[in-house]
């Protein structure tokens, strides 16, 4: 038998997540943060007490394996009767409810990863559990009802997404007069008489005529979301949040193969203009968990919410696709493909054409030329697609494992311009970041890679983007403003070439510009990487606007509180801003704060990450940072002078 990484286990799956976290952010974001960490490293220490192990924890959801099914109830049990004690003393509004789910399943270890049905079926369970409470499958009650003391109730079969057979989940209830029982369990009917199975299949034909309309000619109405609960103003213009697909092949090694075909209908949006389309990576936070159109609606403020899946079978791909319009729970279209393997970018092309055709969006002749930027060589294509996950984790290790797949990519299709884009970006993110061991050369790379680009294709956004930051560190500002104008202009929806122009208006000193650019990739990214709070403090804090800035700032570290990011240019920022406030005790905190993760770090340091073209505010920067506290030099610098 030959030998296979991917083991197969039966195992009991417990998955929690916290109902209305979303809202609890939207209204307290610090405080919603260190309840969500102070619970999580409770659920996690419990968790270990039964012997499980937490493999997957996104946000504010936990997932965790049992070898146990009877560990894996208690367990379930106790993290609820832990989380119900520590909100005691907590207002109404602002408890931390965790909805749990356990099943019982054959699962697929890959690594320190777990996936398969048995995964998907508890988190689909989790989502049908009351907050506070605990559900569990079929399977897991017949394992443990009698070796517990608890009583269970019925609470009936559920059709759940992506799963063949409906499944059957029961509430499990801790009062102690409940114990032993089973409240609402179907009995099995009298044998009938031969008349009334006639009578019993007449019926049912009807009903299932009536189905077939109702589930297979009409499409399903789901729950409408609520404007007025969403966490933004709708926009002007059709706007729309593409979920990552889901990848049904039972091979966790495809799961790039999902992700691509997402990120490719997103990146080809994003270039309309009569849109407005949320970034790849505030759609993909909901990679893995069980959510509702509605609420991603409602969360991200946009009306129109694109899902779907992936299969491949060797050579052979199904997809399905459906875009809901969530104000109006109602269907636009829904459609399964399955096409060989070779027809996927021409697949893409054609569920990216049913959109805007069912948004009634129509398209010049150069806006349909520009929205693809594509090879016909899937390797080349997989490449890319693993190398840009590499990438935005913005590592030093990460990005070399970008540019390597990169390379590989190139070599495969060598005109492809968007991969040559994104080679140049790894040198030029050496620079940026300060892992360089020789900033010249990386410049001079990113600078030959970015030509390549551009002779291929001069329509590309990300390309822009890329001489705009080019000339940045190259102190040439008005040819920096310019690329990043046009990057916006060919790629409207584009967050990350606003947030980059948001910082090159800084450092131009057009203030009031980088604000309202920060902003604008901010509503396109939710929930963008940390660095994106970093731009817009320093726009907010440059253009005297210091009581915007705390709050961003505030909003950053909190983020770093929880392990996203360094805290380090958030106590820079913070210190800044209070000066800037008349606050000189709370901005010697934060210096203080900052000179425990980097103590050698100067005025001298500061200076070289300044980029104001203005001396006259640069040495204002560097004032504000010597009345926080800032040495003008490191401790072994003063010992040699």
């Amino acid at each position: 038998m030959a030998e296979n990484s991917v083991k197969r286990k039966l195992r009991a799956i417990l998955s929690a997540d916290v109902k209305g976290y979303s809202r609890m952010m939207g209204e307290d974001e610090d405080g919603t943060y260190q309840a969500l960490t102070t619970n999580l490293e409770s659920i996690r220490s419990i968790i270990s007490e039964y012997d499980g192990r937490v493999f997957s924890s996104p946000g504010d959801a936990v997932m965790a394996e049992f070898s146990s099914v009877v560990d894996a109830v208690q367990c379930a049990v106790e993290l609820q009767e832990k989380i119900e004690a520590s909100n005691a003393d907590v207002p109404e509004d602002r408890k931390m409810q965790f909805r749990i789910g356990v099943n019982l399943g054959d699962v697929i270890h890959d690594g320190e990863q777990v996936y398969g049905d048995g995964v998907n079926i508890a988190a689909r369970i989790e989502t049908l559990a009351e907050p506070g409470k605990v559900s569990i499958s079929q399977y897991v009650y017949n394992h443990a009802h009698k070796k517990l003391k608890f009583g269970y109730e019925y609470q009936g079969e559920h059709q759940v997404k992506n799963i063949a057979e409906p499944v059957k989940v029961y509430k499990v209830l801790t009062a102690p007069e409940h114990s032993g029982l089973l409240i609402g369990e179907h009995k099995a009917p009298k044998r009938l008489s031969k008349q009334s199975y006639i009578s019993i299949f007449v019926i049912l034909a009807l009903v299932v005529a009536a189905a077939i309309w109702e589930f297979y000619l009409r499409p399903p109405k789901i729950e409408p979301a609520s404007i007025e609960k969403m966490a933004y103003p709708l926009p002007d213009k059709p706007s729309i949040a593409v979920l990552p697909f889901d990848n049904i092949s039972n091979d966790p090694d495809q799961e790039y193969f999902a992700d691509g075909i997402s990120e490719n209908i997103i990146s080809s949006l994003s270039h309309i203009p009569g849109m407005f389309v949320i970034a790849r990576n505030s759609t993909f936070t909901y990679k893995g968990k069980p959510v509702k159109v509605q609420q991603v609606s409602e969360e991200l403020g946009v009306r129109y919410v694109l899902e779907g899946s992936v299969q491949r079978s060797g050579d052979q791909i199904r997809v399905t696709a459906q875009l809901v319009d969530a104000t109006t729970g109602y269907h636009l279209w829904s459609e399964r493909y399955d096409r060989e393997l070779k027809d996927l970018f021409d697949l893409q092309d054609e569920i990216t054409l049913k959109i805007l055709a069912a948004l009634q969006i129509k398209l010049t002749g150069d806006q349909q030329a520009r929205l693809w930027s594509k090879t016909d060589n899937l390797e080349a294509w997989g490449n890319h697609i693993k190398g840009s996950a590499y990438f935005e984790q913005y590592t030093k290790y990460d990005n070399s494992k970008a540019r390597k797949l990169y390379e590989q990519a190139v070599k495969l299709d060598p005109d492809w311009e968007i991969t040559w884009t994104m080679l140049a970006w790894t040198h030029w993110a050496e620079v940026r970041f300060g892992w360089s061991e020789s900033p010249v050369e990386s410049i001079k790379s990113a600078v030959e890679f970015a030509r390549k680009a551009t002779a291929i294709n001069d329509t590309l956004p990300e390309t822009h983007s890329l001489w705009s930051n080019i000339y940045l560190v190259q102190g040439e500002y008005e040819k920096a403003i310019t690329e990043g104008q046009k990057a916006i202009a060919l790629g409207p929806n584009n967050a990350l070439c606003h947030v980059i122009l948001s910082y090159t208006m800084t450092a131009a000193g057009r203030f009031e510009e980088a604000i309202e650019l920060g902003e604008r990739a901010l509503r396109l990214n939710p929930y963008s990487s940390p660095w994106y709070l970093i731009i817009l403090d320093d726009a907010y804090r440059g253009a005297g606007r210091y009581e915007e800035a705390l709050a961003i700032g505030k909003r950053h570290l909190s983020r770093c509180r929880i392990g996203e990011c360094s805290p380090f240019p958030a106590h820079l920022g913070l210190a800044a801003t209070y000066i800037g406030l008349g606050q000189v005790e709370e901005a010697r905190a934060h210096v203080a704060e900052l000179l425990k993760i980097v103590p050698d770090f100067s005025l001298d340091n500061a200076r070289k990450m300044i980029s104001y073209k203005d001396p006259v505010q640069v040495e204002r920067a560097l004032d504000i940072l010597r009345q926080a506290g800032l040495p003008e030099l490191a401790p072994d610098e003063k010992q040699e002078n």
